[in-house]
């Protein structure tokens, strides 16, 4: 019969007295039995086939990043070499387990005799299983003790394969497989796993009280933390003989040990990276090799922490961060969550979906760029603007609730003015921008006539990892190319398919690298400003749920999204100050010791200088598609004259409004907006406010809202109507 031991997950407490019952004669069926048994794995087998319960995942370099509890079913640490085993713990478990360890030939005869002899006379003995017996029961399934004990069959199997392993083994290499694969208690199996969860230290580290507590266990696994102590002081006594050990100590230190849970099931600084690594490698034997760079990593986590701490007050708990190699699309770095401070640690904020806000305007401006609709120069209106929907009026509003008038593409983009992207959309159309978002990998659940023109603020959902990796396609030339986690064949961008125009791709890249068109909402002196090349954009979603800050260098593309799992918004949170700051300290650390250029022009791209009538904007070189430059950008003078006539923007005509019951009617109040200078408003036709705005308390009825101009002419009028109680005069308060 042959066994050859490639499992050996052990039955928890397979040592002791199994052979207290055997009589004498079994030694002498040994010696028959012996010839007949085959060999037994070989020691570089077991070390091989060894799994820890956790896997380890490391590093490009080999640096440590997580490990990740994956068999659940037993708790075994890494494989520990005898000379990495203290010499403490070695003692400590060959006085408890086979003194004449290295007397003997696998099987302790004066034992077996002592323990045949004492079951005669029912006397109790230590029994006779030497450390080579118990490692020859953990490597063979069959030789594992049942809940009744060991059959006699399994009792001389043991004892033969123990000889076996003697002839084929060194002693040391038995020790050092014993102490790795015996079970000490509950799902603890292996002295790594023993030491770190019991003494919270590696195995080289265990004292004599650590190692005669351990080896205490080896005996009587399941013991109560009292008996554990007293075999301890026992076996330190056989240690120490000239030390008499403080037993009442010892018992106090295994109660403490013994109820410690230390190794915990997950621990490093990329958990999130690390699971999604494990399964898609299929759970590998052995330490699994990532593209992570674990000095970022542990700096990305770190800044992304210091940051949603100083935001603590303002309903901001959670965040995330990706970072990627623009030329292979290796993720450098992956915090799916801010770990402590998240009470929903375990959701991977990289993968999740979220509404990207104004982070997907610069993929709308490339194609309305690279159709030849719009230049970087190109104005737009940033003004009150109710666009017609099957779903009723759309009307966009700017982050800040200003309109800058007239501005340029380039302002308009990089000052993330929301009415000119929605004027935007409208020409390009909400089902061809969809068809964009995904050929630069953002794979939409609805179509673009779903989102309608909501989609130009980031109406739908998206990953960070893939509007991260969308930018990326910005960084490489409009060329898109998957990202990847693990280590693989060398690739790049080029090759790929063209998501992007190149030439749009450039443009915009100008733009957002651009701090002086960025100051109409940013200022000069913004977060979003680096002392090397990079391009960013920021984005906050509806209700200030999602905040994002996205861009590249020359090198790298960096991803924030700071908010919360729960989807709660927050409070007084904006792209600059919530995601832009962690943005800009990694990309910072990415370049300290290395430079960021701005990307060379590609063919089909030209700069000319341009200026503005009106004074709209300064004279500047701009770039431009060939054949789309021209050196004078005006406002037709009809539209000129629209824009100088003073006019109601807010509310519409026609507007029915309902006071709210909940709210006392006092305390309700409509904003009139308009554009033009020295106007007032009238109700009915009586004097309300002189300015661009007013506030009106609602009463009930139909309401005539006029506009007068400077002269005193009416420019522009409205009706609305009012529904719901009113204020009661003199109700007495």
């Amino acid at each position: 019969m042959v066994h050859h031991a490639r499992r050996y997950l052990p039955a928890h407490g397979a040592t002791g007295t199994d052979l207290k019952a055997a009589p004498l004669v079994l030694a002498l069926a040994v010696l028959l039995a012996a010839p007949a048994w085959a060999g037994l794995a070989t020691f570089d087998e077991v070390r091989r086939d060894f799994r820890p319960s956790d896997s380890a995942v490391l590093d490009r370099d080999g640096l440590l990043l997580q490990r990740v509890r994956t068999d659940t079913s037993v708790r075994r640490g890494d494989w520990i070499a005898l000379a990495d085993i203290s010499p403490a713990l070695r003692s400590a478990m060959l006085l408890s387990e086979d003194k004449r360890f290295y007397a003997h030939s696998g099987v302790d005869w004066r034992a077996v005799s002592a323990a045949a002899w004492g079951n005669l006379w029912n006397t109790r003995t230590r029994g006779a299983s030497t450390i080579t017996m118990q490692l020859a029961g953990l490597l063979d399934d069959d030789l594992h003790r049942a809940g009744g004990g060991r059959s006699l069959a399994q009792k001389l199997g043991q004892t033969v394969a123990a000889q076996q392993l003697e002839r084929q083994w060194r002693k040391d290499q038995i020790l050092e497989a014993y102490l790795n694969t015996v079970p000490f208690r509950g799902e603890i199996v292996g002295i790594d796993a023993l030491s770190r969860t019991l003494f919270g230290k590696a195995p080289h580290g265990l004292d004599a009280r650590e190692a005669a507590v351990a080896a205490a266990l080896v005996r009587a696994p399941n013991a109560k933390p009292a008996l554990v102590a007293q075999r301890a002081c026992e076996l330190m006594r056989a240690m120490e003989p000239t030390d008499k050990p403080d037993c009442a100590a010892l018992d106090m230190f295994a109660s403490a040990a013994l109820q410690r849970r230390a190794f915990d099931p997950s621990e490093g600084v990329a958990p999130h990276l690390a699971r999604r690594a494990l399964k898609e490698a299929g759970y590998p034997a052995g330490p699994l090799r990532t593209t992570l760079r674990a000095p970022l990593q542990r700096f990305a986590l770190d800044a992304l922490q210091r940051q949603l701490r100083e935001l603590r007050g303002r309903s901001v708990e959670d965040g995330a961060l990706v970072v990627l190699d623009n030329a292979s699309g290796e993720v450098l770095a992956w915090v799916g969550s801010s770990g402590t401070l998240s009470r929903a640690a375990e959701v991977d904020g990289v993968l999740a979906q979220r509404q990207p806000g104004s982070t997907l305007k610069p993929f709308l401006y490339a194609q309305a760029l690279a159709e030849r609709r719009l230049t970087a120069a190109s104005l737009l209106d940033d003004s009150s603007a109710q666009i017609n929907t099957a779903g009723g009026l759309y009307i966009p509003q700017n982050y800040d609730r200003q309109f800058k008038g007239y501005v340029s593409v380039r302002t308009a983009l990089a000052a993330s003015l929301n009415v000119p992207a929605v004027r935007t959309l409208v020409m390009v159309s909400p089902e061809a921008f969809a068809r964009q978002l995904r050929a630069a990998g953002l794979p939409l659940a609805q179509s673009g006539d779903y989102y309608g023109y909501s989609l130009a603020l980031g109406s739908a959902e998206v990953s960070l990892l893939t509007l991260t990796n969308a930018y990326r396609t910005l960084a490489n030339g409009g060329r898109f190319g998957d990202t990847r986690d693990l280590p693989g064949p060398a690739s790049t961008a080029r090759g790929q398919a063209v998501a992007i125009d190149p030439r749009a791709a450039f443009i915009v890249g100008d733009i957002l690298a651009d701090p002086n068109a960025r100051a109409r909402t940013f200022g000069l002196d913004s977060v979003l400003g680096t002392r090397f090349w990079s391009a960013v954009k920021t984005g906050t979603s509806k209700d200030m749920r999602d905040n994002w800050a996205i861009g590249w260098s020359e090198r790298y593309t960096v991803g924030v999204w700071v908010g919360n799992a729960s989807g709660a918004p927050m409070w007084d949170v904006s792209g600059t100050s919530g995601a832009a700051p962690v943005w800009a300290q990694t990309m910072a650390f990415l370049h300290r010791n290395e430079p960021s250029r701005a990307p060379t022009p590609p063919a089909g791209v030209l700069q000319a200088q341009v200026r503005f009538g009106e004074a709209l904007e300064a004279a500047r070189s701009e770039w431009f598609l060939a054949g789309t430059e021209q050196p004078l950008f005006a406002i037709a003078p009809e539209a000129s004259a629209a824009q100088a006539a003073p006019r109601i923007t807010a509310p519409a005509d026609g507007t029915i409004l309902a006071l709210d019951p909940d709210i006392p009617p006092d305390r309700q109040r409509v904003r009139f907006e308009a554009e033009g200078r020295g106007v007032q408003w009238r109700i009915d036709g009586k004097p309300l406010a002189r300015g661009a705005t007013a506030q009106w308390l609602p009463w009930p009825g139909r309401h005539r809202v006029q506009l007068i101009d400077a002269r005193g002419q009416m420019a522009d009028e409205i009706r609305l109507e009012v529904r719901g109680a009113g204020v009661v005069a003199n109700a007495g308060r």
